[in-house]
């Protein structure tokens, strides 16, 4: 009996979006579910200047025309949480709450998610001074006082990036001394990035937006404000795995799905594209991983691609 679907794919986000334009494009069936609305990481994105040809774009604004775009091809079903997976005899098996589907192959692009300082503060003023990406949200701090919390290589590496573009910026970091990889701490010094050590942060403060931070001590317990403009989180990544887990493929010691240079996993029928693999963590290359992911769906399906 034939599959439902050729290609089932589980995130809604600009990788699971993108998939179902081009797998469609391309002639394969495509189902999209996601367990909530469509548009992942852009939902919570005040603003995005980055994207190729669209000079500034809402978050939300952007994930609505890549769900408009991606429905023209695929079928998307929101709010349609995936409860398990299992690939058996060559077909993909998905239990989702509407119910059992069967598809040719599958792609997982269920995102990751930014690891919280749990402080006040912090949630009321995401998007208005406390951020998760430098790469993403740097540019409206140029000239501007912020620190980075945390003290591991991706808050070195997001510290100096800051620095690059003309933020000032500070390492607020717990302990006495950095994780990061040595040269990492190397460029720190040569690039003047101060590091603020034994100091955690306990509050984020600012009426509309971040104003100031009240940082204890470690070591002797005292409370001081710093006055400061964005306060960027660099504590790590929760990728969400559970799916991963469940067909038991290939990860990581952080986490991160394994994949080879057509974002294969270590089961051939089974592809993961976007934040759940780690790099930059962009939209623009999610998205472009979601489509190189679904076009190597089709040899699966007896299908051919023009190259």
């Amino acid at each position: 009996m034939a599959p439902d679907f050729d290609l089932a794919v589980v995130g809604a986000g600009c990788a699971g979006l993108a998939a179902g334009i081009y797998g469609g494009r391309a002639g394969m069936r495509v189902v999209i579910l996601d367990k909530g609305k469509a548009g992942g990481q852009l939902l919570i994105t005040p603003s995005i200047e980055n994207y190729v040809g669209i000079r500034s774009i809402p978050g939300p604004d952007l994930a609505q025309q890549m769900l408009d775009h991606a429905s023209q091809y695929s079928e998307v079903r929101e709010f349609d949480p995936v409860e398990s997976v299992s690939v058996e005899g060559g077909t993909v098996h998905v239990k989702a709450s509407s119910g059992e589907l069967t598809a040719s192959a599958l792609l997982i692009s269920t995102g990751a998610e930014h690891k919280h300082l749990g402080v006040p503060g912090e949630d009321r003023l995401a998007g208005k001074g406390v951020s998760y990406c430098a790469t993403c949200d740097g540019f409206f701090f140029k000239g501007r006082r912020v620190i980075t919390v945390g003290g591991g290589s991706t808050a070195a590496i997001e510290s100096l990036y800051l620095k690059g573009i003309g933020v000032d910026v500070s390492i607020v970091h717990r302990r006495g001394a950095l994780r990061a990889e040595s040269a990492l701490r190397d460029s720190l010094v040569a690039n003047g990035v101060p590091v603020v050590y034994n100091t955690v942060v306990e509050e984020i403060l600012g009426d509309r937006r971040v104003d100031r931070v009240r940082v204890r001590r470690v070591d002797t317990g005292a409370l001081e404000e710093m006055p400061v403009e964005g306060v960027f989180v660099a504590v790590g990544l929760r990728p969400n795995n559970e799916l991963v887990d469940q067909l038991g493929l290939d990860k990581t010691l952080e986490g991160l799905v394994r994949v080879d240079a057509c974002y294969r996993t270590s089961n051939e029928r089974v592809f993961a594209a976007g934040d759940l693999i780690g790099g930059v963590r962009q939209a623009i290359t999610a998205a472009a991983a979601g489509a190189v992911a679904s076009l190597n769906v089709l040899p699966l399906v007896g299908k051919q691609y023009p190259w």
